[in-house]
């Protein structure tokens, strides 16, 4: 399984966000740049001092997850993290800003490193990185994709879409707490999430939320939905699992395993609740993906999917779809023509 589409979606986020943290840098430099210094030489000194500082820190931010030497702060307090994280920026801060002075002052006989601006930039450079982590850490927390469609309003009033919805279950889930106890079960449960995750972003979906053992996927109707990107997401998910076999063992002694179930139709999607709000997904479509999702285990089969879906996605090469006997689901008036999703000829990736 190659690995790309996450690696390309970061260093998007880090070229974006650079250029942009760059622009504000830029005139910044040129509101404070001394009146006996040209205007030019002060945007380019908020431009370096940007590409130094807002640079590793968007890039620490972005790519954090994946640099297994930083996992101990995954496990620090809230408190604790927080002053590791500060800590951090203060240095990068500093440190950029006298290198920027430094670089700028190369062929002048006036090395002046702390100008009466220097507590101004740090003042600026700290207020962009506490915005930015604010940022950042409420997009992790609420999803990025929940929080832009909560800032610019766009389920406001309910509205009607065409969305795909993966469900993805933990196989045993209850003999696995009762072996690990509580402490130890939510451990491997935060890990085979992180797994599902790199396969979501992988596949662009969106993590819609998890409840208990199970995590929910979605994908609007579009280019990522009728390539195939979605029946290939519980397949790159149980590769990172497998590839991450050794640390499951290690750790918990298992390896998890899971179920999943695909579905797609309409739903109404809208926000809900007052003290803390997110966005609700209502409508026949989840629940027939939780049926279908329950149908795999007496059927003992990991990944089903509806003949509604198939119809509408090209089926990739590596995959292939058994039918299944029909699916009656209570509430429905017509049976759910259901099939079987498992990789082809027997390779053992997507």
């Amino acid at each position: 399984m190659k690995i790309s589409r996450r690696n390309h979606r970061e260093w998007r986020i880090v070229f974006w966000i650079s250029l942009a943290s760059a622009a504000l840098s830029a005139y910044f430099g040129y509101a404070v740049a001394p009146a006996d210094e040209p205007a030019v030489r002060g945007m380019l000194q908020g431009i370096l001092t940007s590409l130094l500082i807002a640079t590793p820190i968007v890039f620490f931010e972005v790519r954090r997850a994946r640099i297994n030497a930083l996992g101990w702060m995954r496990r620090m307090p809230l408190a604790g993290y927080f002053m590791v994280k500060v800590l951090f920026y203060c240095v990068v801060i500093v440190a950029g800003l006298i290198l920027s002075r430094l670089i700028m002052s190369i062929g002048s006989s006036d090395v002046i490193i702390f100008a009466p601006s220097f507590s101004n930039s740090v003042l600026f450079a700290i207020g962009m990185s506490v915005f930015g982590n604010l940022v950042v850490e409420t997009g992790r927390l609420l999803g990025f994709g929940t929080l832009k469609n909560l800032l610019v309003g766009r389920y406001a009033r309910p509205r009607r879409e065409q969305k795909a919805f993966l469900l993805i279950d933990m196989k045993d889930s209850t003999g696995l707490a009762e072996k690990l106890g509580a402490i130890r079960f939510h451990e491997l449960l935060n890990a085979f999430f992180r797994d599902v995750a790199d396969a979501a972003l992988e596949c662009d979906a969106e993590i819609h939320k998890y409840v208990g053992d199970e995590a929910i996927l979605t994908w609007p109707a579009g280019p990522a939905l009728s390539e195939g990107d979605c029946l290939t997401c519980p397949f790159f998910a149980r590769d990172f699992m497998v590839r991450n076999a050794a640390r499951y063992r290690d750790r918990f002694g298992v390896v998890p395993e899971f179920r999943a179930a695909l579905h797609c139709g309409e739903i109404v999607a809208g926000e809900i609740g007052d003290v803390r709000r997110e966005i609700a997904y209502v409508g026949d479509t989840l629940n027939v993906a939780a049926r279908l999702l329950e149908a795999s285990k007496s059927l003992h089969r990991d990944v089903l999917v509806s003949a509604e879906l198939l119809a509408l996605v090209r089926l990739p090469a590596g995959l292939q779809a058994e039918p299944l006997p029909t699916l009656s689901i209570r509430g429905r008036a017509a049976p759910l023509a259901i099939a079987a999703l498992s990789l082809r000829g027997g390779q053992d990736q997507v």
